[in-house]
């Protein structure tokens, strides 16, 4: 009877134990910088979104985030090394589109599950992708852009970051609702997108905003379409892909906080709250407004819910264009 007695109190023990531990770790963090591994170069428009919403979060957590650049295989290298990382919130993943709804099917054997292996922080950005076309061009909307591809099957060319990128796909999505063929060069990046559409080397591209932008503002290059539900700000001419009539064409970009999988709750609620209050703030939509990009603010649920219904229909694109990355 005192035996069992015993085991009982140690139960208890180790129990209570257990809860003061993760209440004291949720209490205690952050106490040493946190890392957050970004899966482009530097300059893009997803390092800039991190480096921005880092270092509002941390002086909210009051913490330094340091962003660290793990560029290659499509994002897949970043994505691993934090997917391996403790779950202790000291390594975090700004994600993108690419990065959990497109790699999920574009990649035949990734070494990580896009949802499983990772807890939902927070989304802190959406932004749109800008079709355009040279300003010499005789396309001066999607309509006319789509007359001119109809009546030369095959005889334009259309830029884009990369195989199976939404670049990529936001092309293909476009020319298959229309039911136009055009011919797929892709690049590294869309600095050389946006060179080839200067250069004539290509007839149209959607682009990432900052680049695109900067040369529609200059009067190189013709903005058609911005590919969200709603305008932007930074273009309030320019209509969505919707209501320049290719629906099917809709893509939003966003990026969002990733952790390992198993992140303790008071990590992830105290994360949560600081990443939704960083993109909220003046001094990021400040930059946010030159890059074409909107704040977002979710639940960990509502970013779960959103890779979900990305996955699915992102994968359904890429299997119709048989893009594949060994």
């Amino acid at each position: 009877m005192r035996s069992r007695r015993f085991v009982a109190a140690l139960i208890c023990m180790s129990a209570l134990s257990a809860g003061a531990s993760a209440l004291a770790q949720g209490d205690d963090y952050p106490n040493r910088p946190i890392r957050m591994v970004v899966g482009f170069p530097p300059g893009g428009i997803s390092d800039v979104i991190a480096r921005t919403v880092a270092a509002k979060a941390g002086a909210i957590l009051q913490q330094n985030i340091v962003v660290e650049n793990r560029p290659g295989a499509g994002t897949t290298i970043a994505a691993d090394l934090v997917a391996r990382a403790a779950p202790d919130g000291y390594t975090l993943l700004l994600q993108d589109t690419t990065t959990q709804a497109i790699n999920a099917s574009l990649y035949p054997k990734l070494p990580f599950d896009s949802v499983k292996s990772f807890t939902p922080v927070a989304l802190v950005s959406s932004s749109p992708l800008m079709l355009v076309v040279n300003a010499d061009s005789p396309a001066k909307t999607v309509k006319e852009l789509i007359a001119m591809l109809a009546a030369k099957p095959g005889g334009y060319a259309y830029g884009s970051s990369g195989n199976g990128t939404i670049i990529h796909l936001a092309s293909e999505m476009m020319d298959r609702a229309a039911k136009v063929q055009a011919v797929h060069v892709p690049y590294k990046g869309s600095a050389p997108i946006i060179q080839a559409l200067l250069s004539g080397d290509v007839a149209f591209a959607f682009s990432s905003m900052p680049p695109a932008i900067s040369q529609v503002k200059a009067g190189k290059l013709r903005a058609l379409a911005v590919s969200t539900p709603k305008r932007i700000a930074a273009a309030p001419d320019v209509p969505t892909i919707a209501e320049a009539g290719v629906p099917q064409a809709e893509v939003i970009l966003y990026n969002g906080v990733l952790a390992p999988a198993n992140l303790p709750a008071p990590i992830l609620a105290k994360l949560n709250k600081a990443f939704n209050e960083a993109a909220n703030s003046d001094e990021v939509k400040t930059v946010y407004a030159t890059l074409g990009a909107e704040p977002v603010s979710m639940s960990p649920e509502q970013v779960l819910a959103q890779l979900n219904a990305d996955i699915p229909k992102y994968g359904a694109v890429v299997k119709e264009v048989g893009a594949k990355v060994d």
